[in-house]
C-alpha cells in the first residue's frame, strides 16, 4: 500500500480522522516537542513575522508557530479537508491563526507573502517535493527563511547483523509510511535548485515513541534551516 499521506485528500473521511488523531498524539510527545522547539529557536524570526506551514495536518505545529515570539500571523495549508476542519476547530478564537485547504505545490498566495515557511515532517510525503520547495521560494519575501524538518527514513533498520531478513520488514514499512524515504539525502540539491542558500543542517538522532496508541494506529494505517531569496 502506498503512502496514504501522499494522496490524503482521497482517503476516506474515517481514515483521515484517525490520522488526525495520530498527528495530534505525535505532536504531544515530549521528544517531538523538544525537537520542534530546538529548530524553531535557531530561526531568526523578524518582528511581526507572517509564517506559513505547508502540510499542516490538524494544525498542532501551526498553533505553536502562532504563539512563537515575534510571529504576527501563522497560516496552515493542507490538502485534507478533514485535517483543515479539525485545525479550524482547535484554533477557534485565535485571531492570528488561520487554516486553508490547498496543495503545497500550487499555493494560492501572492509572491512574497511570508517571512518564514515551514515543512514539518511533510515533504517526504509530497510527490514532486521540488515543486513544493519552489513554491515556498516564491511566496517568501526577499531574505525570508525556509525550515524543513523531516526523517532520514533511508537509515531505518531492524537488522541485528548482515543480511538480517528483518530489514525487509523495515523496507516494506518505509515504502508504506513515506513517499520518498531518500528525501533528506537529496535536500541540499533540491533547495539550491529552487534558489535557496542552505545555512544550517542539524541531526536530532533517533526518536523512540512508546505511546502504544500512536504505534497501533500507524500499523493500522499501514531539519534544515535555509535562507531564501
Amino acid at each position: 500500500m502506498p503512502d496514504v499521506y501522499a494522496t490524503i485528500a482521497e482517503a476516506d473521511p474515517e481514515t483521515q480522522q484517525r490520522l488526525a488523531d495520530v498527528l495530534e498524539l505525535r505532536a504531544a510527545d515530549a521528544q517531538q516537542r523538544a525537537m520542534l522547539e530546538a529548530y524553531l529557536s535557531e530561526l531568526d524570526f523578524p518582528h511581526q513575522a507572517r509564517v506559513l506551514e505547508v502540510g499542516c495536518g490538524p494544525g498542532p505545529v501551526t498553533r505553536v508557530l502562532a504563539a512563537w515570539p515575534g510571529v504576527a500571523e501563522a497560516v496552515g495549508v493542507d490538502p485534507s479537508p478533514v485535517f483543515i476542519a479539525r485545525a479550524r476547530e482547535k484554533a477557534a478564537g485565535v485571531d492570528r491563526l488561520r487554516f486553508e485547504e490547498g496543495d503545497g505545490r500550487a499555493l494560492s498566495f501572492p509572491d512574497g507573502s511570508f517571512h518564514v515557511v515551514v515543512f514539518h515532517t511533510t515533504l517526504c510525503h509530497v510527490p514532486g517535493s521540488d515543486k513544493a520547495v519552489a513554491e515556498a521560494f516564491r511566496v517568501l519575501r526577499p531574505g525570508g527563511l525556509l525550515a524543513i524538518f523531516d526523517g532520514d527514513y533511508a537509515s531505518t533498520t531492524l537488522a541485528t547483523g548482515d543480511h538480517d531478513p528483518l530489514q525487509c520488514c523495515a523496507d516494506a514499512a518505509m515504502a508504506t509510511l513515506v513517499h520518498d524515504r531518500w528525501l533528506v539525502r537529496r535536500l541540499p540539491d533540491v533547495v539550491r535548485s529552487s534558489g535557496f542558500e542552505p545555512m544550517r543542517i542539524r541531526s536530532h538522532g533517533f526518536v523512540e515513541i512508546t505511546e502504544p496508541g500512536y504505534m497501533l494506529t500507524l500499523v493500522e494505517a499501514g531539519g534544515i534551516g535555509l535562507r531564501g531569496p
